[in-house]
């Protein structure tokens, strides 16, 4: 049996050739790894010296050749395959390992120029790992550190099977269809410029080649007709949701996960406040906001803006959830709860509730400090035959960025209530009209065709909740076009609001709000979500 080992990430490589030399594996290498081996003590054949050719072209052009390709690609079951093997004396190669020059790595770096990155293109790798992977029942080929230990464990066994070798051979097709992406995204990217060695790189791409990996099938989609799965991105952010363990609970649903990321994308906002946040979605939209002293009390206050809508949401917590919280928790129905952890007592609360989901995810790296870490920098959605990319919004504001735009001056305490406002706003479905004070979620009216309708359900909302929103903070997601939203919003009882301005009329509008004797700010951003 022969392996041939060329690998440019030599990681565990050493240990796994000393393995496959015990067994009386004859070992085939190139260049650096052959002399790795050797240098190790290893009987090692170099590729040079079994082709006959040297290594030439800086190392371009060196497993390009019969010798090799007829190794890998020979079938053993036809006669004709192996005569012509034997008629050009050409061995079969049986295990080929390897992995390919750093090309995603290469490019990532700060400064990378052209040169670099086509230099680091591989040729004669991917095209060895694509023989062997087609011709998968008479070859094993491994493409990643991760797979040693398991094939070593069946070559121990007796020899490995054909699902294993089936398995690998997916493995290494995905990965050269990774690897021939990131390629073409780079290059697609490229301002060309002659002389230029560090061109500029466009942030969408002329070809995009996106690859997800499936985490698992899912019982249905939107509705029971539809089917769905779900994925998650090569590399997975961390602090993101597809990074959640579940530790109970039944399976999670496309509309779970849907409404699960919406609050954890919203809770995750909050780290920066420095104080304990909880967030309840509903149908993909906050329902109740607040932050607290303690998780109980940030709970407490976000159930208290909506009770009829939280009633089978999702709650998200920026906290460890501990027993008193989990015990006001557990009185409602809930479909999932998110947390970045749970006492023992907290998770034993809930041990009788076998149908709640509980997700344990990690907050981003660099925790409150860090706000942007974690997310995504690009989203994505479908339309018929084409896809929409942009920027995602990650835009957070500052007491700096604000703008007042009237007589009236907020007060500190007001200001507060507009940037916390603001950004509850920001997840809320258009046209969103958000109600908050005290670090709590008033009312919240969403997804409305019209302002002034989402600015009324925000309203009604809070008289069914038993709340006033008279003293609140108003944030409107997107500006007032005529003074009536406005009109509207003071009428419902806010003494602030925060939108972003930029209407034709916004003249008039602030001069709405100095007749009204309210404070108004502009943001100078707005925050659409579809």
């Amino acid at each position: 049996m022969n392996a041939l080992i060329s690998v440019s990430d030599k990681t565990g490589i050493v240990e796994f050739a000393q393995a496959l030399h015990a067994l009386g594996i004859k070992l085939l290498s190139t260049g650096g790894t052959a002399r790795l081996l050797a240098e190790q003590g290893l009987a090692v054949t170099e590729v040079a010296e079994l082709t006959g050719f040297p290594e030439m072209l800086d190392g371009r052009v060196k497993t390009l050749h019969p010798k090799v390709h007829g190794g890998l690609l020979a079938r053993r079951d036809l006669p004709e395959h192996m005569a012509a093997l034997q008629a050009h004396h050409i061995d079969t190669i049986d295990l080929l390992v390897v992995n390919l020059y750093p090309f995603e790595a290469t490019i990532a770096k700060a400064g990378c120029t052209l040169e670099d990155a086509i230099e680091n293109i591989d040729i004669g790798g991917p095209a060895m790992v694509r023989s062997a992977a087609k011709n998968w029942r008479d070859v094993a080929v491994l493409t990643d550190a991760s797979q040693y230990a398991g094939v070593l464990s069946e070559l121990k066994g007796g020899g490995i099977s054909l699902k294993t070798k089936f398995a690998l051979s997916v493995a290494a097709f995905n990965r050269i269809s990774q690897y021939d992406g990131a390629i073409s995204d780079y290059l697609s990217s490229i301002d060309f410029e002659e002389g230029n060695s560090t061109p500029s790189r466009q942030l969408f791409p002329a070809q995009s080649n996106a690859c997800f990996v499936k985490l698992q099938d899912l019982r249905y989609g939107e509705n029971p007709h539809q089917q769905a799965a779900f994925y998650r991105d090569l590399q997975a952010a961390p602090g993101t949701l597809v990074t959640a363990q579940q530790l109970q609970g039944k399976e999670l649903s496309y509309n779970n996960i849907a409404d699960a990321d919406a609050a954890w994308e919203c809770v995750k906002s909050f780290a920066a406040e420095g104080a304990a946040a909880c967030v309840i979605v509903k149908h993909a939209n906050p329902c109740g906001v607040a932050v607290g002293a303690n998780v109980l009390e940030a709970y407490s206050k976000a159930f208290k803006t909506d009770p009829t809508s939280a009633f089978g949401g999702i709650i998200a917590l920026n906290r460890t959830l501990d027993e008193a919280a989990a015990l006001e928790i557990s009185k409602q129905f809930v479909e999932v709860l998110m947390a970045p952890d749970y006492t023992p007592e907290a998770l034993a609360v809930f041990k009788s509730k076998v149908n709640v989901r509980i997700l344990k995810i990690a907050l981003p790296l660099g925790g409150a400090s860090d706000w942007a870490n974690g997310r995504n920098a690009v989203d994505f959605k479908r339309v018929g035959s084409g896809l929409l990319m942009q920027t995602a919004d990650n835009h957070q504001l500052t007491l700096a960025d604000l703008k007042v735009v009237t007589k009236l001056q907020p007060t500190p305490q007001q200001l507060q209530d507009l940037l916390f406002a603001w950004n509850v706003a920001k997840f809320v479905k258009s046209n969103a009209i958000v109600f908050c004070r005290d670090g709590m979620t008033m009312g919240v009216g969403a997804g409305q065709m019209s302002r002034l309708d989402s600015a009324r359900i925000a309203s009604i909302k809070a008289q069914h909740a038993g709340l006033s929103l008279v003293g609140t903070a108003a944030a409107s997601d997107a500006f007032f076009p005529f003074r009536d939203g406005l009109d509207v919003v003071v009428d419902a009882g806010a003494n602030c609001i925060i939108q972003p301005g930029g209407s034709m009329r916004d003249q008039e509008v602030i001069g709405a709000a100095d007749e009204r004797g309210v404070a108004m700010v502009f943001s100078g951003v707005r925050h659409f979500r579809h």
